[in-house]
């Protein structure tokens, strides 16, 4: 993809986050590998202003192009998730209201729904807490993300990624989701889990969803 292409899928992915509630005002970031490197949101710069031009093209050590603007106070994060993870060609950090309240507690994200399968595992971990833009707090959310497409940093936000924006956006709004219900479960009652047995069986049905059945065998049919 040609670099205003892409600058222009990173600038419709932030917008997206602002539609689906994700993220508000300058809060969160938008990364896309590109090359060796990869194309992130500024700082600083509110998500109805954004424009292609404003995003930062950095490289693989993290270091900006000439002339360009400040990339994200998160780029940390970015930047090791893309090293460490070759799969990996997207990455979004959010400030969802329900997965940032979860985070604010600490805790996992736990089973209490099958659909916090589509982060990877049994569960979203809730990285250990380090001040924002920091390298401790880059190498929490490694750690958290370990398997997983999602995590939760502790009193502060999500990250999620995906093989492109549209697998990572979708992680982050479903896991969003999730957190709401087990919120709202835990406001009602004493919310049931669902055991790492189960998860294991949904995990393995994940593996083929939304592919096409393969064809009918003709074994067994008449005619030649």
């Amino acid at each position: 993809m040609k670099d205003q292409a892409l600058r222009e899928t990173v600038v419709a992915a932030a917008r997206r986050m602002v539609e689906l509630g994700l993220t508000h005002g300058t809060s969160g970031n938008v990364s896309v590998r590109a090359g060796p490197g990869f194309v992130i949101t500024p700082t600083a710069v509110p998500w109805h202003l954004l424009v292609p031009d404003d995003l930062v093209r950095q490289d693989a050590a993290g270091v900006a192009e000439p002339g360009a603007g400040a990339p994200s106070t998160e780029w940390r994060i970015h930047r090791d998730i893309y090293a460490a993870r070759a799969e990996t060609g997207a990455v979004v950090h959010a400030h969802p209201p329900y997965a940032t309240a979860v985070a604010c507690l600490r805790m996992d994200l736990p089973a209490v729904h099958y659909m916090v399968a589509v982060a990877g595992g049994v569960s979203v971990r809730c990285a250990e807490y380090a001040t924002f833009g920091t390298a401790k707090l880059s190498a929490a959310a490694l750690a958290a993300l370990e398997g997983r497409k999602a995590c939760l940093l502790a009193n502060h936000g999500i990250v999620t990624l995906g093989a492109d924006l549209g697998e990572a956006l979708r992680v982050a709004e479903e896991i969003e989701r999730v957190a709401q219900v087990y919120l709202l479960a835990l406001a009602a009652g004493t919310p049931r889990i669902l055991d790492d047995a189960e998860m294991l069986r949904v995990l393995q049905r994940f593996e083929s969803y939304g592919r096409p059945l393969p064809p009918a065998s003709s074994a067994g049919r008449g005619g030649t």
